[in-house]
C-alpha cells in the first residue's frame, strides 16, 4: 500500500470518527435516552432529535447501546445501560431475555429471540473486556449456555425464536441471528478466554456452511437453501467476510473462507451501484437486485470487508469510498438510515441501533 493511499485513509476515518463523537453519541447521552428509565428510545427524528413516539423498548436495542457505550470508553453510561438491561429484559421465571418491554416498562413481548440473546452476549462482551465487570461475565456463560441448551434445532443449527418458556418454536434457523451469534462467540471468547466458545463457533459455521451457502456463488443466504422466494443480502455478505476472516483457522473446517471469497465479488459485483457506491438490500440468485434500497448498516459493512480484504485494489476502493459513504450518508445532524438509489431519503427517522455499525466499521478503518 502507497504512503498516500495509507495517509488518504487515515485522514478519511478521522473525519468519520470526529462525527461519530461529536455528533452521533451525543444523540444517544441525550435527547435519545430516557433518562427516566435509563433505555435508550427506538428512534429520534432526523432533524430534532426528538423520541419518536414509544411503543415498546427492546432488549436488543438496549444491548446495542451497552455495546457502543462500552467500545467508547464512557463506563458510567455502559453501567446504566447494562443494569437496565438486565432490570427490565430478563426473564427472572424461564430464564433468558424477553424481547421488548412497553412505554412504562413492563414485559410487552416474551418471545425468546435468538437475534436478541446474541446481542446479549455480544454486548457484556465488551463491557466485560472495557470494565472487567464480573456480573457481565457470569450474564455472558449463562446467556451462551442457555442458547446451546433451549434453542437447538436439526443439524447443529438454532431456532431463531421460541415461545416465552422455551416450549415450542416459532421460527426455524435463519442467517442473521445465526451470524450475530458468530459475532458473539467471537467477543466472548476474546473477552473471557474460554476454549468452549471456539468449539461452539466451530460447530456453528459448519452448520451454516451446510444449511446456507448458495453454492452457484458462495452466498450465504438469509433462508435455508431450498427455501421460497430466499435472497441475498450484500451487507450480509460483506458482513459474514469480516467475521469469518476474524475468526481464522477456528472456521477453516467449514469452508466459509473460500465461499465468502467469491460471495465478496459476486456482492461487489452486483450489489454495488459503481457511479454512487450505494449498496443494495438484497439480491436474487441470479444476481438481480430484489430490493434497491441501500441501508446505511450495508455500506458500513462494505467499508469494513474493504479493509478487511486489504488488498492494494480494495484500499484504492475504499479511498473512494469512504467520502462517497459520508457525502451520501452523513449530515451535520447525524445520518440518513435508508436511500433510494437516486439518494432519496427512504427512511427519516434515525434508530438507536445503527451506531453499533457505525462503531465496527470505523474501528476496522485502521489500515
Amino acid at each position: 500500500m502507497s504512503i498516500s493511499i495509507e495517509r488518504s485513509i487515515a485522514a478519511e476515518a478521522a473525519a468519520l470518527h470526529a462525527h461519530y463523537v461529536q455528533t452521533v453519541l451525543p444523540i444517544w447521552r441525550g435527547p435519545g435516552y430516557n433518562h427516566a428509565l435509563q433505555l435508550p428510545y427506538e428512534a429520534v427524528g432526523a432533524d430534532d432529535h426528538a423520541p419518536l413516539p414509544v411503543l415498546r423498548y427492546r432488549a436488543m436495542a438496549c444491548a446495542r447501546q451497552l455495546f457502543v457505550f462500552s467500545a467508547a470508553g464512557d463506563a458510567a453510561h455502559a453501567e446504566q445501560l447494562f443494569h437496565a438491561m438486565r432490570r427490565y429484559f430478563h426473564d427472572a421465571k424461564h430464564g433468558g431475555w424477553i424481547y421488548s418491554v412497553d412505554a412504562q416498562g413492563a414485559p410487552l413481548d416474551t418471545t425468546k429471540d435468538l437475534y436478541t440473546h446474541a446481542f446479549v452476549i455480544f454486548a457484556c462482551a465488551q463491557y466485560a473486556a472495557a470494565t472487567g465487570d464480573r456480573d457481565a461475565l457470569r450474564v455472558i456463560d449463562e446467556t451462551a449456555s442457555l442458547v446451546q441448551a433451549r434453542f437447538a434445532a436439526s443439524d447443529s443449527l438454532l431456532h431463531a425464536a421460541l415461545d416465552a418458556d422455551f416450549s415450542t418454536p416459532r421460527t426455524g434457523p435463519l442467517q442473521n441471528p445465526l451470524m450475530h451469534l458468530t459475532e458473539a462467540y467471537l467477543a466472548a471468547y476474546e473477552a473471557t478466554g474460554e476454549p468452549g466458545y471456539e468449539a461452539a463457533l466451530k460447530e456453528l459455521t459448519g452448520a451454516v456452511a451446510r444449511g446456507f451457502v448458495h453454492a452457484p456463488t458462495g452466498a450465504i443466504a438469509e433462508l435455508p437453501i431450498g427455501s421460497a422466494d430466499n435472497r441475498l443480502e450484500p451487507g450480509h455478505q460483506f458482513e459474514w467476510f469480516y467475521l469469518v476472516k476474524r475468526a481464522g483457522p477456528v472456521v477453516s473446517a467449514s469452508g466459509l473462507e473460500g465461499d465468502l471469497a467469491r460471495a465478496f465479488d459476486f456482492a461487489q459485483r452486483h450489489g454495488v451501484d459503481h457511479a454512487t457506491g450505494g449498496v443494495c438490500a438484497a439480491l436474487d440468485e441470479t444476481g438481480g437486485v430484489k430490493d434497491a434500497t441501500q441501508r446505511i448498516w450495508a455500506q458500513t459493512e462494505y467499508l469494513r470487508a474493504l479493509a478487511t480484504r486489504g488488498r492494494a485494489e480494495d484500499l484504492e476502493t475504499l479511498v473512494l469510498q469512504i467520502p462517497r459513504f459520508q457525502a451520501r450518508f452523513l449530515h451535520a445532524r447525524g445520518w440518513y438510515e435508508c436511500l433510494t438509489p437516486a439518494g432519496d431519503v427512504a427512511r427519516a427517522d434515525m434508530p438507536s441501533t445503527t451506531p453499533y455499525h457505525l462503531a465496527t466499521a470505523y474501528a476496522s478503518l485502521t489500515v
